[in-house]
């Protein structure tokens, strides 16, 4: 499977024309292109199968949440989705975004875990960081990803030393990494291949987050 070049200019028309009239009008297009990118999701999640366990992938609505967002616009101008690890003994999705402009991006994380298992990892963080730290800088990961990104706190979190030495993970709220692709490698032939790659590169990181999220402090499992 591949990504038609058309998919990319037809995202490009919608950015310029954000707005239900043009949609509309040019709906069967999108969905003529929506179709084939549900196809590309399809075709990534039986791969990635073959090294992982997906639960499942679902691709984002191309519709807009405007009711909290001072931007109005109705249209997202690009596609995204996600594919699930298969819970509880596996942890972390990996993401995809499909979007002219050198800003499509493949990768994934941890976006926002849940009160327990924040505490949990930072609770494991704080005890011992060197595994972790011997995947993120890791040859493949780095050159890949570059490092770890998402929300911090200012200070450490309550309950923790602000002079801990793994204070710049313990602060962090996100846990994600990506790798932006240009649009002329997003329609080449080896597309895919070079996603299923990425998300590749992130298994080390899932597999050792999955083990701190399904064991307590004594690493005993919970599961």
């Amino acid at each position: 499977m591949t990504i038609d070049k058309n998919a990319l200019r037809f995202l490009s028309k919608l950015k310029d024309n954000n707005n239900r009239n043009w949609f509309n009008q040019n709906k069967p297009t999108f969905k003529e292109h929506e179709n084939q990118v549900k196809l590309f999701f399809a075709s990534l999640e039986a791969d990635l199968n073959q090294s992982d366990d997906i639960d499942k992938h679902k691709v984002f609505r191309i519709y807009r949440d405007i009711r909290f967002s001072k931007d109005k616009t109705p249209f997202k101008h690009h596609f995204s989705g996600y594919f699930l690890r298969r819970k509880p003994a596996l942890r972390g999705s990996y993401f995809l975004k499909i979007e002219p402009g050198g800003n499509s991006m493949a990768g994934g994380g941890f976006y926002g875990p849940n009160k327990d298992d924040l505490l949990r990892i930072r609770e494991e963080f704080a005890y011992d960081d060197e595994p972790l730290r011997k995947i993120l800088n890791a040859k493949k990961f780095k050159s890949t990803f570059g490092t770890l990104q998402g929300e911090r706190l200012k200070t450490a979190p309550r309950g923790f030393d602000p002079s801990h030495p793994a204070n710049d993970l313990i602060s962090m709220k996100q846990f994600y990494a990506f790798k932006q692709f240009t649009d002329k490698e997003v329609v080449s032939a080896n597309f895919s291949k070079q996603v299923i790659d990425t998300f590749k590169t992130l298994r080390p990181y899932f597999d050792y987050m999955s083990e701190v999220l399904t064991t307590n402090s004594n690493g005993e499992s919970i599961i």
